[in-house]
């Protein structure tokens, strides 16, 4: 693959050699690898995960395709990815559209535990696919979690969050995979639900119930610019990792002065202040600017008619709004400026929930 540049300063300029590989290669243990008691289970673990909402990064400096990490901000929403495992005497067959990167994730999870049988896979993702809802990520945490269960659940949640973040891959037109970008907060915001904070190194640093009793609408515009594979990194590793040298501070300290505080008061309108500044500061910027000024149109627009939280996604270019409002207040809102509501939901406090079913 391409050999990409990343610039992060005037004398930060290095090179970075995108490659791929066959899924099951370059499995990274993250010091988890030992001698576990496994129990395999009798019947099929099903999991249910909640997608999530990445309201920014804190630092796209301390991230990169090597290095996962570089700390953030985002919430569950109630809309799932579900995955279904059974232990079987040998191999692994897997039931997903998307089977590369289940497969290197996978053998990763062998690899770790020692599980030397096979596994009977079925997985289904919430088929918004690159648009900031986190498909890959929910899916994959889903699917670890079952794994995990399925064996006798050998790892915590915290040690399958890490054994994720450090062997996330996205998949290639070939079927090979390649390491991505990963900050840790899509896996921390499914397995625990409410708003997420990361620090570097996939920390979580806090987790709080987040607009309990509010209702979630997601816009998504149309937009010709890609939020994947080679513009994503172009993205992400130049421009965005510029704005942040600059913003960094900013945006840590409106998260730790004023977010979390804001947090514990269930304060909505505060919290959706700090989130509208964030949005024009840092490699936030970056990626709203991707998509053009017309999503700062969009989201200005449904700032002006008074709703109390709006938010893009991650690299977008879906848009978060959280209100007491009713859907057809929002949709009316949502229609003058030019948008639809695409999925009306509400955020989900709970986390990711697990069930064994006995086997016909």
């Amino acid at each position: 693959m391409a050999i990409m540049k990343i610039r992060g300063g005037d004398l930060d300029l290095v090179e970075y050699e995108f490659t791929s590989f066959s899924p099951g290669e370059h499995i990274r243990p993250c010091g988890l690898q030992k001698d576990y008691r496994l129990t395999p289970v009798a019947g099929t673990v099903v999991v249910r995960a909640p997608a999530r909402i990445h309201l920014t990064v804190l630092d796209m400096n301390r991230f990169s395709p090597d290095h996962p990490g570089g700390g953030g901000i985002g919430f569950a929403i109630g809309v799932y990815c579900t995955a279904e495992v059974a232990c079987t005497e040998s191999g692994i067959e897997i039931d997903y559209s998307r089977e590369p990167i289940l497969r290197h994730f996978v053998e990763a999870f062998r690899q770790v535990v020692g599980y030397t049988g096979g596994f009977q896979i079925r997985a289904r993702d919430h088929m918004y696919e690159h648009v900031g809802l986190g498909s890959t990520s929910t899916i994959l945490i889903a699917v670890a979690n079952a794994l995990n269960a399925a064996v006798g659940s050998p790892l915590t949640s915290d040690q399958l969050r890490l054994l994720l973040g450090c062997n996330f891959v996205e998949e290639t037109e070939a079927g090979n995979v390649a390491f991505g970008f990963e900050t840790g907060v899509g896996p921390a915001a499914s397995t625990h639900g409410g708003m997420v904070v990361m620090g570097d190194d996939l920390a979580l640093v806090y987790r709080h119930a987040f607009a309990e009793g509010k209702n979630v609408y997601i816009a998504i515009p149309s937009s010709d610019i890609s939020s994947a594979g080679e513009k994503e990194f172009d993205l992400l590793m130049n421009k965005a990792r510029t704005l942040d040298y600059r913003d960094r501070e900013l945006k840590s300290y409106l998260v730790l002065m004023d977010l979390i505080p804001a947090l514990q008061r269930g304060d909505l309108e505060k919290i959706g202040d700090v989130i509208w500044e964030i949005e024009f500061r840092g490699s936030k910027r970056a990626e709203v600017e991707h998509h053009g000024f017309e999503i700062y149109r969009y989201m200005a627009a449904l700032r002006d008619a008074g709703l109390e939280f709006v938010g893009m996604s991650s690299v977008g270019p879906s848009i978060a709004v959280v209100t007491d409002r009713p859907e057809d207040e929002v949709a009316a809102i949502l229609a003058k400026a030019g948008l639809r509501v695409a999925i009306a939901t509400e955020v989900d406090n709970e986390g990711l929930k697990i069930r064994v079913e006995e086997r016909a």
